[in-house]
C-alpha cells in the first residue's frame, strides 16, 4: 500500500484525528501491508478496555522486513552493529537480517513455540536481541523482553507473570569497566519462579561462556539445524508484547502492545514526528529493554524502511565523551534520539565540545530528547554545540510513542525551553484540577488524555483488565491519567512538571520508590522506612532512602545502612542507583499516618514547602531538614 497523503499541516491532522479518528486512522492505516485490510480503526464496544483496526490481520515481521525485500530494497543496510566495548562492529542487509530472523523462528517453532505463546528475553545490546524480537513477531508469539541490568528476583517476577514457553538469554552482557554474567542470573531466577519455561536459549559471548544444564540450548547450534519460516498473520488486535513497568506498589505491570495499532502509529510518528525517512540512518541511543528500544530502534525504523543502530555501548567512557559524535559521523546518521541524562554525561566531562571538533556530524539533522524532563540549560548547551534543533518529546512505556511532541516531519514548531511542544494527533491531552474539570492556561493540574487513546498505546495490563481500569482509567471519568503533573500556555504548549506518584525516573529509567521501599522493610532490623526522588544534576532524580530502626538494637547504624543498600542492588539490580540510606529516629506522618514524601521530596531539593495542617509532628520533619539538605554523600 501507498503512504497516505499528508494534510494540511499540523492543526488539520490534530483537529481530525479528535473529530475524525475513524478516517485519519484508516488513512494512516494505508502505509503498512495487511493480509486483511481494516475496514474500520475504532472498537469501542468494551470501553474503557477500546481497540484498533478490529477487523484487520497482519505480520509486524513482514512489515519490518520481507515487505523491503520483496520491494527490491534487500540489499539496504537494516541494521548496523556498532560495540564499543567489545570493539566489534557488523551490519545486516534487510535480506540479511530477514534470513536471520526467519531461520531463529524456525528454532522458536521446533521447540514448540505457537501463535500466542510467550518468549522472555534477557539479553543485553547484541544483534540476537533484535533478532529475537522479530522471530517472534514472526510466529505470532508474545515477546517479554527484560532489561539486562535487573537482578534475579526482578526476573523471577515477570517469569511467574507472563509464564512463558522459553527464554532467550546472552551468557554476558559487557560494562565498560566489567562484565556481567547474565546466565547465573538467569538461573537464580528460575530457581526463584514458581513458573518454569521449557527450554532456555544462550548465546554464548566469548567474554565469558555459560555453562549449560538439560534444558539449556546453545543459540548457534539450535540456528545451524533450524529451517527457516514464513511469517504467520495475526489479527490487528492480538498482542505483540508485554513490557513491564513499575508499578506504585512493587509489582510490575506487564503493558500489552497489539501488533495493528502498534504499527500504525510507529509508522506515521517516525515520519511525521521525528522527520525520518526510508534509506536513512536513525539511532535512538537506548537498550532494548526499555520502551525506547522497542519502539524506535526496532520496531519504528524497521517498519519505515530505516537503517537502524544497535549501539553497546555509554555516551561517556567508551572511549570518551565524543562517542555519540563518533558514530554519528561513522554511520551517516541524520537523528539521534536519546536520554537528556546522556547529554548531561557529555556536557560534564567535555563542558566546551572539544570533542566533537574531531567528527563531522553534518548529517545530523536533528537532536531527540526523551525519557525525563529537559531542563532548559542542556536544551540550551545542545544547541548551541550542534547548530541542529533540539526537539524535546513526553511519552510513557504506556503510550509506546510521544503524547507530547514538536512533529518536525509534519509541521515543525517554535521551540520553548521546557516544553516537549504540542499533543500528537489522537491524544486529547487536558490539564485537569483536583475536580476533574479543564485548568485555565498557566495553571497546573494533572496531565490526563480523553479516551480514547491512540492506536499504538496499551490495550490493557497483562491478564488484568481490572487493574489497567484501577490504575490509569479510575482517577477521572473519562480519562487516562498520565501520573504527571503540568500545564498549558496560551499557545496550547504542554509543560511537564514530574511524577505525581511514587515512581521516579532515573537517567530515563521508570523505577518505582514502592518496590525499593519494599526491600528496605523486609530487612529485620527495619522499623519503617519511605524512599524519595531527589533531583540530580546527571541523572535527573536518584532515590534517597530513610529508615528508622527497631528498638533495642545493639549494632552500628552505617553497617545496616550499607546493608539496606546492598538489598536493594540485589533485589532490583545496579540500575535503582539507590546509593545513600539514612538512618534517623522517626519519618514525618499526617495524623492519619500518611508518610509526607513529597515534603521530604521538596526540602532535599532545596525548597522550603509549607507544611501540611494535617502533620502530626512539626518537630520531625526539622530535625531531618539537616540530613535532607545534605547530599554530599550521593552526588
Amino acid at each position: 500500500m501507498t503512504q497516505a497523503p499528508k494534510q494540511d499541516g499540523y492543526a488539520a491532522d490534530y483537529r481530525r484525528s479528535l473529530e475524525d479518528p475513524e478516517g485519519f486512522w484508516l488513512d494512516a492505516a494505508r502505509a503498512i501491508d495487511w493480509d486483511v485490510a481494516p475496514t474500520r480503526a475504532l472498537d469501542d464496544s468494551r470501553a474503557p478496555l477500546y481497540r484498533w483496526f478490529p477487523d484487520g490481520r497482519l505480520n509486524t515481521c513482514h512489515n519490518a522486513l520481507d515487505r523491503h525485500v520483496d520491494a527490491g530494497r534487500g540489499e539496504q543496510l537494516a541494521l548496523v552493529y556498532d560495540s564499543p566495548v567489545t570493539g566489534h562492529k557488523s551490519a545486516f542487509t534487510y535480506r540479511e537480517l530477514r534470513d536471520e530472523v526467519a531461520l531463529f523462528a524456525g528454532v522458536l517453532a521446533g521447540l514448540g513455540v505457537i501463535e500466542g505463546d510467550r518468549v522472555v528475553i534477557y539479553m543485553p545490546m547484541i544483534p540476537e536481541a533484535v533478532v529475537a524480537m522479530l522471530a517472534c513477531a514472526r510466529i505470532g508469539a508474545v515477546h517479554s523482553v527484560v532489561f539486562g541490568g535487573f537482578a534475579a528476583h526482578e526476573l523471577a517476577v515477570r517469569v511467574d507473570d507472563a509464564r512463558p514457553k522459553v527464554v532467550i538469554a546472552a551468557s554476558c552482557g559487557i560494562e565498560p569497566t566489567r562484565v556481567v554474567p547474565y546466565k547465573p542470573l538467569l538461573d537464580e531466577a528460575l530457581a526463584l519462579a514458581e513458573h518454569q519455561p521449557e527450554h532456555c536459549v544462550i548465546r554464548q559471548r566469548p567474554q565469558c561462556p555459560a555453562d549449560m544444564s538439560g534444558r539449556d540450548l546453545d543459540w548457534d547450534r539450535a540456528m545451524a539445524t533450524a529451517e527457516p519460516v514464513d511469517c504467520c498473520p495475526v489479527a490487528a488486535t492480538d498482542p505483540l508484547y508485554i513490557l513491564y513497568t513499575s508499578g506504585t506498589t512493587g509489582r510490575p505491570k506487564g503493558v500489552v502492545r497489539d501488533n495493528g495499532g502498534h504499527a500504525v502509529a510507529l509508522r506515521w510518528s517516525l515520519e511525521n514526528v521525528y522527520d525520518a525517512h526510508p534509506g536513512e540512518v536513525f539511532w535512538a541511543a537506548s537498550d532494548v529493554g526499555w520502551v525506547v528500544g522497542h519502539s524506535y530502534i526496532v520496531y519504528a525504523p524497521l517498519l519505515t524502511g530505516c537503517t537502524t543502530v544497535l549501539y553497546e555501548g555509554k555516551p561517556v567512557g567508551t572511549p570518551d565523551a565524543g562517542a555519540l559524535w563518533r558514530v554519528i559521523a561513522e554511520h551517516r546518521v541524520t537523528a539521534l534520539f536519546t536520554a537528556p541524562t546522556a547529554i548531561r554525561a557529555v556536557k560534564k566531562e567535555d563542558p566546551r565540545g572539544a570533542l566533537l571538533h574531531a567528527h563531522d556530524i553534518g548529517s545530523l539533522r536533528h537532536l531527540f530528547l526523551a525519557g525525563e524532563r529537559l531542563d532548559p540549560e542542556t536544551y540550551r548547551w545542545a544547541t548551541d554545540l550542534l547548530g541542529v534543533p533540539v526537539v524535546d518529546n513526553w511519552w510513557q512505556t504506556e503510550t509506546g510513542w510521544p503524547i507530547v511532541a514538536n512533529p518536525m516531519g509534519l509541521e515543525p514548531h517554535p521551540l520553548k525551553a521546557g516544553s516537549p511542544t504540542v499533543p500528537m494527533p489522537g491524544y486529547d491531552v487536558r490539564i485537569l484540577d483536583t475536580t476533574g474539570r479543564d485548568a485555565p492556561p498557566d495553571a497546573d493540574g494533572a496531565v490526563a488524555i480523553r479516551l480514547p487513546l491512540p492506536p499504538g498505546t496499551l490495550l490493557t495490563v497483562w491478564q488484568d483488565d481490572a487493574r489497567y481500569v484501577r490504575s490509569y482509567l479510575s482517577t477521572y471519568s473519562g480519562y487516562y491519567l498520565t501520573g504527571d503533573g503540568g500545564r498549558k500556555d496560551e499557545d496550547g504548549y504542554v509543560y511537564v512538571m514530574g511524577r505525581i506518584d511514587d515512581v521516579i525516573n532515573v537517567a530515563g529509567h521508570r523505577l518505582s520508590t514502592g518496590a525499593m521501599e519494599e526491600v528496605l522493610a523486609a530487612h529485620p532490623d527495619v522499623a519503617e522506612c519511605a524512599v524519595v526522588g531527589v533531583t540530580d544534576p546527571l541523572k535527573g532524580q536518584v532515590p534517597r532512602g530513610l529508615v528508622v530502626l527497631k528498638g533495642g538494637l545493639d549494632r552500628d547504624p552505617r553497617a545496616i545502612a550499607t546493608e539496606l543498600v546492598a538489598a536493594v542492588r540485589e533485589r532490583i539490580g545496579p540500575v535503582a542507583a539507590l546509593r545513600r540510606v539514612d538512618v534517623v529516629a522517626a519519618l514525618p506522618k499526617t495524623r492519619s499516618g500518611k508518610i509526607l514524601r513529597r515534603t521530604m521530596r521538596d526540602i532535599a531539593d532545596g525548597r522550603n514547602p509549607e507544611l501540611p495542617s494535617t502533620i502530626d509532628d512539626p518537630a520531625v520533619i526539622e530535625a531531618l531538614r539537616p540530613v535532607l539538605r545534605d547530599d554530599s554523600q550521593h552526588r
